[in-house]
């Protein structure tokens, strides 16, 4: 049984909460949600767990769960009789509450966790549970920085728990910040059509060794267009990867080409193992083929890491998954780094 499963990881969310909210009361932030015990926060995920197994009138229910008091001056719904936090009553309101930014509030009513309402304003720290899709639940919070609304703390599917490790080390060549790659890698998955996004040294011109000449798109001078790297700007360089083959831009977000068709470098080996790794508590990276991770698009980007190790790769799959591969100097190999995790 679920419950079962979950008594562990309910008891680590607690504590994980618990701890940032003692962090941001020291820091002198005090516009925080209130914590929810391990007993109620196991009593979340058990109703979201059967709920997104039910169907309500065909469709799949779409959850979020937002654990915080209702606050009728700034809360737009509230029920004058609450509902029970129970599978069969989520599903029926999950309509409700598809669309993104928008949740139910629940709270303790007495004794009893109830719905009381749907809300689009949450507080920082707040207890945030969402239906991904059927068995598949992300716990989440909101970050107090309007830059990324909410960071994932958890992921679980079925008897799957992974929860983020926060101090894991991730590629060494992010774009500006973590925040803008994963920015990057939802507006490339977005599309649907997967893609690929080459990172070269602007002072540099070996990573043409490893494309096939000439590129179909390329810039007749290095356009700056991407440099500023807004949400207008991510959204629009994510659509050029929707374009066959590799998006190529400088290290300095300067756009060099797009189209650009990826081959391995006159003298070099063939690819045959990455170090892969994901950002979850006790998962160490482990040795595998690049045609494990997805197919010819990450095996081509696991041969151009070899071959230009000063490069960075970003691809997104057409099922949704996200790799970043780098070079790593300390283990002399390819490292493919994957963010899916970080993304739900």
């Amino acid at each position: 049984m679920p419950g079962d499963d979950y008594a562990g990881t309910s008891l680590k969310l607690h504590a994980y909460f618990s701890r940032r909210r003692e962090e941001a009361l020291r820091a002198g932030r005090h516009d925080l949600a209130p914590v929810p015990d391990a007993a109620t926060i196991q009593m979340l995920i058990n109703a979201a767990f059967w709920a997104s197994l039910r169907r309500e009138e065909g469709y799949m229910p779409k959850i979020s769960l937002a654990y915080l008091p209702a606050q009728p001056e700034c809360s737009p719904v509230v029920l004058d009789r609450p509902l029970a936090v129970a599978a069969d009553a989520l599903a029926r309101v999950s309509p409700a509450v598809e669309s993104p930014g928008i949740h139910l509030g629940v709270f303790h009513g007495g004794s009893d966790l109830l719905v009381w309402g749907i809300t689009r304003n949450i507080p920082e720290l707040c207890f945030v549970l969402e239906v991904v899709a059927p068995g598949l639940i992300v716990v989440k919070h909101h970050s107090g920085d309007e830059s990324r609304k909410f960071h994932n703390v958890a992921v679980l599917e079925g008897d799957q728990i992974k929860v983020i490790d926060g101090s894991a080390g991730g590629p060494a060549a992010w774009f500006q910040s973590l925040d803008t790659t994963l920015k990057l890698a939802v507006a490339m998955r977005a599309h649907g059509r997967g893609g690929s996004l080459l990172v070269v040294p602007a002072a540099s011109d070996a990573w043409r060794e490893s494309i096939v000449q000439p590129m179909p798109y390329a810039m007749s001078a290095p356009s700056c267009e991407f440099a500023s790297m807004t949400d207008g700007i991510v959204n629009a360089m994510a659509g050029l990867t929707a374009v066959d083959g590799a998006v190529v831009l400088t290290g300095r977000y300067e756009l060099l080409g797009f189209g650009a068709k990826i081959v391995r470098r006159r003298g070099r080996p063939m690819v045959e193992q990455v170090a892969l790794s994901e950002p979850v508590e006790g998962a160490a990276p482990k040795l595998v083929h690049p045609e494990q991770l997805g197919g010819t698009r990450h095996l081509s980007a696991a041969q151009f890491i070899q071959d230009q190790n000063d490069a960075v790769a970003l691809i997104a799959s057409q099922d949704g998954r996200f790799t970043v591969f780098e070079w790593s100097a300390n283990e002399q190999m390819v490292h493919a780094h994957r963010l899916d995790a970080l993304l739900l």
